[in-house]
């Protein structure tokens, strides 16, 4: 048996005035799946009426494969929201964390009365396995940037892309950073209006940037230069320290990585 949907009588209970709305009840039969009742309610209620866009639809069962529905409708709260052509910009400097096994100088090393401190050339924790490191607090720039998009430009295929675009870093200039400096973390976005009635869309972009670096050094080398979200390690290797009379280990190589692809952020439209 198909599922059919009649306005009732004593349906489109309307206010008028500063906040007006409109309620249109329905007699919904043919079925006991709810999520099916409500597919053909919203269906059949129209998306807007008298010029106020549908905020919800309801179902209440009335009985066996019978059902009572209503489609509320009132004037969009855009109170809290941005209008077409504004936009709105948050930031934190909040950072992050990462591990390192290279300090930027060793200002101390202390030994016994008469003898001589090994020299790891700054490595960080060093036992006679491997080198420890130390996690330290590094700056990171989170922002976000919310835009009001049209209808027309938030296909399936735009939605797809921020997708794909999300764990990207910027290959060209972004909002003042350099290329590699900026991390795209994601999009979070709703459609206002009823659906399906080709409303604006609100996205929130998230982004956090980390700045390139050069001059770095790891001992003995130096000269080492790195974008902001590509990886520095060090690789360290036996050294005899005549000094102290022993063995130890000391950066012999620095290794830059690239660790996330790069893309024009131009695709983004914002």
């Amino acid at each position: 048996m198909p599922i059919t949907v009649e306005e009732k009588a004593e349906s489109r209970t309307q206010t008028t005035g500063d906040n007006p709305s409109v309620e249109l009840v329905y007699i919904v039969r043919g079925a006991d799946d709810d999520l099916a009742v409500r597919a053909a309610l919203e269906a059949f209620a129209p998306a807007t009426y008298d010029g106020l866009p549908r905020q919800s639809v309801g179902i209440e069962p009335a009985g066996p494969q019978l059902w009572d529905g209503s489609a509320r409708y009132a004037p969009l709260d855009d109170s809290s929201s941005i209008q077409p052509g504004e936009s709105v910009f948050t930031f934190d400097t909040g950072g992050g964390t990462q591990r390192i096994t290279q300090s930027l100088a060793t200002v101390g090393i202390f030994a016994p009365a008469g003898q001589t401190a090994p020299n790891f050339k700054g490595a960080i924790g060093v036992t006679d396995s491997g080198v420890e490191g130390v996690d330290i607090a590094v700056p990171v720039y989170n922002f976000t940037e919310t835009h009001v998009l049209a209808d027309s430009v938030v296909t399936p295929t735009y939605k797809t892309l921020l997708s794909i675009m999300t764990g990207k870093v910027n290959s060209d200039a972004f909002r003042n950073f350099s290329p590699g400096e900026v991390l795209f973390l994601g999009a979070t976005g709703s459609q206002r209006g009823a659906p399906g009635a080709g409303g604006d869309w609100e996205i929130t972009f998230r982004f956090a940037a980390s700045f390139n670096a050069t001059g770095l050094t790891a001992g003995d080398i130096t000269g080492i230069a790195k974008k902001g979200w590509e990886y520095l390690w060090v690789r360290y290797e036996d050294v005899e320290d005549a000094a102290a009379q022993t063995i130890v280990k000391q950066p012999v190589a620095a290794y830059v990585e690239r660790v996330y692809l790069e893309l024009p952020f131009t695709v983004l439209g914002i």
